[in-house]
């Protein structure tokens, strides 16, 4: 575990990385080069079905100072200039979307032994102010994540989260979209030699009284190879299997099956991701 309580986004993440990352149904394909001066260019396409996405992110950095230029297939290019610990513990991101004029935005993340802070705001005429704090420490922790837009002068986003972490388990808990809906989150690490872990995700909606439920698995195989499944109370299981076959590049499979309708054809998915 590291020092800190870390920002809110990280209340939670093992159990949803564990539960949902690296699962699709499309095809995807990821490269990416490296110049001798550290220019690093990657490029990605997803096939959904009959669309064909694509987009090329170039990266450059300068000491603390790193710049992403991105352009995808619909013409919109995103410009995230990050300047890493200016001060100790404090990070500023500044991004904006040519040709939304309205997408300019400047966050500042702070990071303390026992506390960690994340504020943005836009930079409009009545932009939306985003904060989120963390209190405590590695173990327990209590943050809040709030969102007002100055221009309507309401809160947009209002969320809650307390997190506990020990050696092998992570728990969690958070009260999302203004109060209506709740959830909870397990991670727990069983053979930490074989990366073996299970998780486990409850979410409750108050509105409409509907209950969701996800419960999951991983396990690596070997030092490069990892499988992982998950099934949901709605009767959805997925699982793949991911393969490192050369240092950082992945070849992944994933496929989803409904068990309440098994006449419909199974959801496949590919991944294949290269980096020299």
């Amino acid at each position: 575990m590291g020092k800190g309580p870390g920002l809110y986004t990280e209340i939670g993440k093992k159990a949803r990385d564990l539960l949902y990352k690296d699962y699709q149904t499309d095809q995807k394909f990821t490269l990416t080069t490296t110049s001798p001066t550290g220019v690093a260019i990657t490029s990605a396409g997803t096939k959904k079905g009959e669309l064909f996405l694509a987009d090329v992110n170039t990266q450059l950095k300068n000491r603390n100072v790193t710049t992403d230029i991105k352009v995808d297939t619909n013409s919109n290019l995103l410009t995230t200039i990050t300047v890493d610990e200016p001060a100790p513990g404090l990070k500023t991101i500044f991004s904006f979307r040519v040709p939304d004029q309205r997408s300019g935005k400047i966050e500042v993340q702070y990071l303390h032994e026992y506390a960690g802070i994340s504020s943005s705001i836009g930079l409009t005429a009545n932009p939306i102010v985003n904060f989120s704090g963390v209190l405590g420490t590695n173990v327990l922790a209590l943050g809040t994540d709030i969102s007002f837009d100055t221009k309507t002068g309401n809160f947009t986003k209002c969320n809650a989260g307390l997190s506990f972490s020990n050696v092998d388990l992570i728990a969690s808990l958070a009260l999302n979209e203004k109060g209506d809906s709740v959830n909870a989150s397990y991670y727990h690490i069983v053979n930490p030699l074989t990366n073996t872990a299970v998780g486990a995700e409850v979410t409750h909606s108050f509105s409409t009284n509907v209950n969701t439920i996800t419960v999951g698995t991983q396990h690596a195989l070997d030092p490069l190879t990892t499988v992982k499944a998950r099934v949901n109370n709605v009767g959805k299981a997925s699982a793949l299997i991911q393969h490192e076959w050369r240092p950082k590049s992945l070849f992944t499979i994933s496929g989803e099956v409904d068990t309440k309708s098994i006449d419909k054809s199974p959801k496949v998915g590919l991944a294949l991701a290269l980096k020299p």
